[in-house]
């Protein structure tokens, strides 16, 4: 297999490269694999605080445990339906398999030396101890000891292996016990016990106190120990009058990447609910298991869950980082970045007593979360759900968590009277089981509820609300980059857009009526919407740009988005590259388009900047000779967004706003040289040289400042 490592992309500039080679792309895995590595750098780096750094090191967990769960599994389906897709870059499933276990392993093993080595030591000077069992004090070991009497214990089920009693179900995601005894007669069993994921995995042992938290009042001190290392000290309590030979943890990742036959299902709600029932019961795609274990219990593992060797993931010490969140969320602000305060437009704070609507009706209004405040979003449901010339409110929702004040807000529009339909798609990953929730709750109550689109998702965020004013109908639009989720509003960076401008709002009413009704509308008069024009739309924005740069010299295009992988897009970007044009891309996580090359991506400069908020907004800019265009998005440059999703993609149009995108938003990100990574031609990252004559710029914290400054003017 040919890798990164051993490509030869010195091309002859003169040469008209054959926009099919394989060598001209990275990789989807392998650079999804990179950004897990560039989240691990930010828990590696110790100018972010420690609490923080730990919260890095869970995520890169639990993006990992994902990773496995639906990207390998995904390989493994191809491998035995004998479906083979090769993607752009030419490695086959077998081939991806076994660079994913190399990049992965190294991984892991990184995330084990920056625990071990850097978080763990820092932690203990910090007054935060997560200390072995073995190392514990006779005081403390006394104390864990009784909790596992009370507590622990009787919780456990130890499961024989034996004719009588087959080897158990092993749930996604669950640590367990391998454990060998010996009876009385000599003879070894096998026995598994499941870690009660029911109780904190991180138990607590004392509290003291040390150091000082917001407001000088003084923290405490703690101190944990691995719950999986209690059980394992207490086992003789579980095999009485039995001898315990050895135990050694091991975890196990099932394959969730659910398969719905949604055209053969009569009701797709109750397909899902089946779905999620099933999916835990999904083959095994990978199993952790504890350096130490021998061969003989590798051997029962692999041959009852029936994996290869190549399927376990040795490790020492502890496993499933993700449960570090924990830690996170002890009461230590001293640890954590400093707390802000989101901003508020002038039009949109309540000092100013200004409606709403009229508002909206004066200019679109632009917010740039998490900078900006998400609660103008809940205002404005919740100002149409009360106000009584409001007659209806479409919506689409695809994750709003639980608790949603924005599923709070539609329930009360409906008590009101108001016309509510909204579209909740069941088939967000993960989020399936919530979504079941709402839905059911939405409907009790009366709302119109659509499921979803048969065969593709609806991940488009908008909502309209039709108000009558006088004797005549506005329409108010809320689209965004990002989802109804008040929690994520203050976590990840997206855009927000009102507007009440005519020809969106028709636009808006055709596009929703597409997802409720039936429709063979092909054209939108400002909006782009996939799978419907938004992959013609957008390569004709590109050639635009290739006949300007031809015509003025004055191509340039932006683009900022979460993942760039489809083929036709990045072939259209190295054409304009070798036409001539700029092409800036900042991409979070996975990039497929390989910059740099001479003769062919040369115009072309990657980036990823990965910091304190999850970059998540969609931007596409363009110069278009000096007429700037810019749209905003919930799709990223993907197959499946641009093909198999419905997505929307429209125009910010005034001045103002699209000056600040362009100056304030994506000329920060490209001036970053803190947080920023430049891709290599080779697939490899590095930080953006820092030029010593610039000062150090970190674009998420000179947005803080910049709109911090702006709410107080």
């Amino acid at each position: 297999m040919e890798t990164a490592d051993h490509l030869d992309l010195s091309f002859d500039p003169e040469i008209i490269h054959d926009l099919n080679d394989p060598h001209l792309f990275i990789n989807r895995e392998l650079s999804l694999l990179a950004f897990q590595q560039r989240v691990l750098e930010e828990a590696e780096d110790a100018d972010n605080p420690l609490l923080e750094r730990v919260k890095f090191l869970a995520i890169v967990s639990l993006n990992l445990d994902e990773f496995f769960m639906i990207r390998v599994a995904g390989l493994r389906q191809q491998i035995s339906a004998g479906v083979v897709e090769i993607p752009p870059d030419g490695l086959t499933p077998t081939e991806q398999l076994a660079a994913i276990r190399e990049k992965a392993s190294q991984l892991m093993a990184d995330m084990r030396t920056c625990w071990v080595e850097d978080l763990l030591p820092q932690l203990n000077k910090a007054g935060i101890h997560v200390t072995d069992y073995s190392l514990l004090n006779k005081r403390h070991r006394t104390k864990v000891d009784r909790y596992f009497e009370e507590i622990v214990f009787p919780v456990l089920t130890p499961i024989a292996l034996d004719p009588g009693r087959p080897f158990p179900h092993i749930s996604n995601l669950s640590l367990n016990l391998a454990v060998l005894i010996r009876d009385e007669e000599g003879q070894e069993h096998f026995a598994r016990i499941k870690v009660p994921d029911t109780l904190p995995r991180l138990v607590p042992i004392s509290a003291g106190i040390n150091g000082t938290r917001r407001g000088g009042q003084v923290s405490r001190r703690y101190d944990f120990v691995w719950l999986e290392q209690l059980i394992a000290a207490n086992l003789h309590m579980l095999f009485p009058d039995l001898q315990v030979i050895e135990s050694h943890p091991f975890r196990v990742t099932r394959d969730a990447d659910m398969v719905i036959q949604e055209l053969e299902a009569d009701d797709l709600l109750e397909t899902m609910e089946e779905s999620v029932r099933r999916r835990r019961f999904g083959s095994v795609v990978r199993v952790a298991v504890n350096d130490e274990m021998p061969q003989h219990i590798q051997k029962i593992l692999l041959g009852n869950l029936h994996l290869d060797q190549e399927d376990l993931y040795p490790l020492h010490g502890a496993m499933g980082f993700s449960a570090l969140m924990d830690l996170y969320n002890i009461d230590r602000y001293d640890l954590k970045y400093a707390p802000f305060l989101p901003a508020v437009p002038k039009p949109l704070n309540q000092r100013h007593k200004e409606n709403i609507f009229s508002a909206i009706r004066r200019n679109s209004i632009l917010l740039h979360h998490p900078y900006d405040s998400f609660m103008p979003v809940i205002d404005f449901l919740n100002a149409a759900a009360e106000d009584p010339d409001v007659l209806a409110i479409k919506q689409t929702l695809y994750r709003v968590g639980r608790n949603s004040p924005v599923v709070d807000a539609l329930l009360k529009a409906r008590e009101n009277g108001k016309q509510v339909s909204v579209l909740v798609e069941l088939k967000a990953r993960f989020d399936e089981e919530s979504n079941i929730e709402w839905a059911r709750t939405l409907e009790h109550e009366g709302v119109h509820v659509i499921y979803g689109l048969l065969g593709i998702k609806t991940h488009s965020k908008i909502a309209l609300v039709v108000r009558k004013e006088g004797g005549r109908i506005r329409r108010y639009i809320h689209m965004g980059t990002g989802n109804y989720n008040v929690v994520t509003g203050h976590q990840y960076t997206d855009l927000g857009y009102f507007t009440c401008d005519e020809d969106i709002g028709a636009d808006a009413t055709d596009f929703l009526n597409y997802l409720t009704g039936y429709s063979g509308k092909k054209n939108y008069r400002k909006l782009m919407v996939a799978p419907v024009n938004l992959r013609a739309g957008f390569e004709t924005l590109i050639q635009r740009e290739i006949a300007s740069q031809q015509q003025n010299g004055q191509g340039h295009m932006i683009f900022k988005m979460n993942a760039l992988v489809d083929k036709q897009i990045i072939q259209s970007l190295y054409q304009a590259s070798q036409a001539g044009v700029k092409v800036d891309l900042i991409v979070r996580s996975i990039c497929c388009l390989r910059p740099g090359i001479p003769g062919l991506s040369d115009n072309i400069r990657v980036i990823s900047v990965v910091g304190r908020f999850l970059e998540h907004s969609r931007i596409y800019y363009f110069q278009n000779s000096g007429n700037e265009e810019i749209y905003l998005s919930s799709a990223d440059l993907m197959p499946r967004n641009i093909d198999r999703r419905v997505e929307v993609m429209f125009p910010v149009e005034d001045a103002k706003q699209i000056r600040y995108i362009r100056d304030d938003v994506l000329a920060i990100y490209l001036a970053d040289n803190t947080k920023a990574r430049r891709l290599l031609p080779d697939g490899e990252y590095e930080y953006v040289p820092a030029d010593p004559k610039e000062n150090s710029l970190n674009s998420q914290s000179w947005l803080l400042n910049f709109h911090g400054q702006l709410s107080e003017e």
